[in-house]
C-alpha cells in the first residue's frame, strides 16, 4: 500500500512534466502530417481555419457539461480579451507559422521555435509572473534559458558536415517540389510568430486568472480563432477549389490537428499553465526539436548535420538547468506556506492545504 501511495505521489508531482512531454510528441507528428498535406496541395490558411473549427465543435460538449457549474460569467470585456488571445494564438500566429513551414522545413521551424521559451521567460520576468533572484536555482533558470537559446541558434545557423544516412528513409513524402520556395520569407515569418506566440503564452496566464475554465477557454479560442482565420483566408484565397478537402492526407491532417493538437493538447497546456506558469509550458519545446530532427533523419531520410547534433545536446543541457531551477520554485512555495498553517488544525486537513498551495491539487482531473 505504501509503495502504491509513493507511486501516486510521484505521479502527482510529475504529472505536468509527463503531460508536456506527451504534448511535444503530439506536436512532432503534426509537423510531418502538415508537411505531407502541404506537399499534396493543401492551402495553409484553409488548413488553420478547418483545424480550429473542428476542434471547437469537438470541445464544445465537454466544456458545456463538465464546466457548467464552475464556468465564470462571460462579460463583454472578457470576451474581447479572449478574442485578442485567439488572435495571438490562432488567427494571426498559426497562419504565419504554417505559412513559414510551407516555405522552409519541419526541422528548421521546430528549431527556431525554441526561442519562444526565452522570449516567454523574459516577458514573464518583466510582468512579474516569474520569480527571479540571485539564488543558485534562480541563476539556473537564467543560464538554462540562455543555453537552450544558444543550442537552438547553433542548430539554425551552423550546419556542419552531413551525417551519412545508411538508407533512403522508411517513408517518402511525395508532392509539389516548390513548397520550400522562399527560405528567407519563411524565416522571417517564423521569427515574428515566435514573438506573438510568446505573448500568447503570457496572456494565457493572465486570462486564466479571470476565466479559470480550461475546457471552455480552449473551446472559445478555437471557435473565435477559426472565425478570424476564415475571414483572413477569404481575403487571401480567391479560388473556391482551395476549400475542398478530399478523403486523403488533407482530411487526416485536419482531423489529427483539430482533435489531438488544437483540442486535447491546448487543454493540457492551459492546465499546465495554471499549475506551473507559462515558462514551464514553453521550456519543453526543445524536446520537440530533437524528436523532429531524429524522425526526419531515420524515418524520412532527410539530411542531418553535425550542427543539429551539437545544438541538440546543448538544448538538453539548458532544458535540464531550467527544469531544475523551476523545481526550486515549488520547494520555496511550500516552505513559504508552512508557517501560515495553524498548529491546531488536524494533520489530515493541513496536509491537504499544503498540497493545494503547492500547486499539486487535483482541481481538474485529466
Amino acid at each position: 500500500m505504501s509503495c502504491r501511495g509513493g507511486i501516486v505521489a510521484i505521479y502527482k508531482r510529475f504529472k505536468p512534466h509527463l503531460l508536456m512531454v506527451f504534448a511535444q510528441f503530439c506536436y512532432t507528428f503534426l509537423y510531418f502530417f502538415t508537411e505531407a498535406s502541404f506537399k499534396h496541395g493543401m492551402n495553409p490558411h484553409v488548413y488553420v481555419t478547418y483545424r480550429h473549427l473542428v476542434a471547437g465543435v469537438l470541445m464544445f460538449p465537454f466544456a458545456y457539461f463538465l464546466e457548467k457549474k464552475t464556468r465564470p460569467k462571460l462579460t463583454l470585456a472578457l470576451f474581447l480579451e479572449i478574442s485578442v488571445l485567439s488572435l495571438l494564438g490562432v488567427g494571426l500566429t498559426l497562419n504565419m507559422y504554417f505559412a513559414s513551414l510551407r516555405y522552409t522545413s519541419p526541422t528548421f521551424v521546430a528549431s527556431i521555435s525554441n526561442t519562444i521559451s526565452s522570449l516567454t521567460f523574459l516577458l514573464a520576468v518583466l510582468l512579474r509572473l516569474e520569480g527571479l533572484d540571485k539564488s543558485t536555482r534562480g541563476m539556473a533558470k537564467i543560464v538554462g534559458t540562455l543555453v537552450s537559446l544558444a543550442g537552438a541558434m547553433i542548430m539554425t545557423l551552423y550546419r556542419g558536415p552531413v551525417l551519412r544516412n545508411s538508407g533512403d528513409g522508411l517513408i517518402h513524402i511525395q508532392g509539389s517540389t516548390n513548397v520550400h520556395e522562399n527560405w528567407m520569407k519563411g524565416s522571417l515569418l517564423t521569427v515574428v510568430c515566435c514573438i506573438t506566440w510568446a505573448l500568447w503564452y503570457i496572456m494565457q496566464a493572465i486570462t486564466l486568472k479571470k476565466y479559470p475554465a480550461q475546457l471552455s477557454l480552449t473551446t472559445w479560442m478555437n471557435f473565435i480563432g477559426g472565425a478570424q482565420s476564415a475571414v483572413f483566408t477569404a481575403c487571401m484565397v480567391h479560388k473556391p477549389k482551395a476549400w475542398t478537402v478530399g478523403f486523403n492526407i488533407d482530411l487526416w491532417n485536419i482531423l489529427y490537428s483539430g482533435v489531438v493538437v488544437s483540442g486535447f493538447v491546448i487543454f493540457i497546456q492551459l492546465w499546465c499553465t495554471e499549475e506551473k506558469g507559462p515558462v514551464f509550458v514553453t521550456m519543453f519545446n526543445p524536446l520537440g526539436t530533437i524528436v523532429v530532427a531524429l524522425l526526419a533523419y531515420f524515418v524520412l531520410g532527410e539530411k542531418l548535420h553535425t550542427g543539429s547534433i551539437i545544438g541538440g545536446v546543448i538544448v538538453i543541457i539548458g532544458l535540464y538547468l531550467l527544469l531544475w531551477g523551476k523545481e526550486g520554485d515549488r520547494v520555496d512555495q511550500i516552505k513559504s506556506q508552512e508557517p501560515s498553517l495553524s498548529c491546531e488544525e488536524p494533520a489530515e486537513e493541513s496536509e491537504d492545504k499544503s498540497i493545494h498551495l503547492s500547486g499539486e491539487g487535483d482541481k481538474l482531473k485529466i
